[in-house]
């Protein structure tokens, strides 16, 4: 057996009806245009790992529906000061990765933290923040 499995090209037809029918009632993966702020619209580099169906990037998630939202909301109401759009958790600590619209940065917040203590990091845009992921995943 080769290291790549063959691609299989969708579930049963009965499955895939069903599968369909759910993901229509689903909550859509990202925030909306009335969700984010006026002026926010989400970098190429996401929407394609979005498309893509690429979520999980040991130790890095991309959180979406309403696992995103949630998390989202917490942000907001522990971090009141900050203006953040979470987009990313890591799986083995409380470190988030949200824009921040102050800085117009991507910011690495603790979660839980006390206001003040949070801040870990940032990176310049999505795409340097993509680039550390993946070194990321490969170490862990």
């Amino acid at each position: 057996m080769g290291l790549f499995r063959k691609k299989v090209h969708g579930p049963p037809l009965a499955v895939q009806a069903v599968s369909t029918a759910a993901a229509e009632a689903q909550t859509p993966l990202l925030l909306t245009a009335e969700e984010l702020p006026e002026g926010f619209v989400y970098p190429r580099g996401l929407l394609r790992l979005v498309e893509l169906e690429l979520f999980e990037l040991e130790p890095w998630w991309i959180l979406t529906s309403d696992q995103l939202r949630r998390h989202n909301r917490g942000l907001a109401d522990r971090y009141p000061d900050r203006r953040l759009i979470l987009f990313a958790r890591r799986q083995d600590n409380d470190d988030t990765a949200c824009w921040d619209l102050d800085t117009e940065k991507v910011a690495i917040v603790h979660d839980f933290a006390s206001p003040e203590w949070e801040a870990q990091g940032e990176f310049e845009d999505f795409d340097a923040w993509l680039h550390a992921a993946i070194d990321d995943l490969i170490e862990f």
